[in-house]
């Protein structure tokens, strides 16, 4: 298999708000919380977790937040556009984004090194084996 190269450009369904991931995600999630499933429309949602450096975007974004069940405010970035979610992030960590890297043009890194939120896993999707799970949010 070829090797990735950075950066990797990525860009939403309507391409009006494109960017860049300039490095390797420092991990890769498969959340299985219901807010994740409907967010996703499926059993899961894949987010990499990028330091904010790493990432370039150019394109007019919305937002809108909701509180975390931790407590914690998540806000959402999304082209106003086609709707579609290009990161989170807690205003409390701004240097920290959950990039939503279903979108990249080389989706060859979406490998899930964790699956968070198997408490609400949908029952007929089975987690491989020796991947690190978590009830809940690590």
């Amino acid at each position: 298999m070829k090797e990735i190269e950075y950066p990797i450009k990525g860009a939403c369904q309507c391409g009006n708000v494109t960017y860049q991931l300039l490095e390797p995600p420092a991990m890769i999630v498969a959340c299985h919380c219901k807010a994740c499933q409907k967010l996703s429309t499926s059993a899961f949602s894949i987010t990499a977790m990028v330091h904010a450096d790493s990432v370039q975007f150019k394109g007019k974004m919305s937002e809108w937040s909701r509180v975390a069940d931790s407590g914690n405010i998540s806000i959402a970035k999304f082209c106003p556009c086609c709707g579609n979610r290009l990161y989170h992030f807690n205003p409390s960590e701004p240097e920290k984004i959950k990039l939503k890297i279903s979108n990249l043009s080389d989706t060859r890194i979406i490998r899930p090194t964790a699956h968070i939120w198997v408490a609400e896993k949908q029952d007929w999707y089975k987690i491989p084996e020796g991947i690190k799970v978590f009830d809940k949010q690590p």
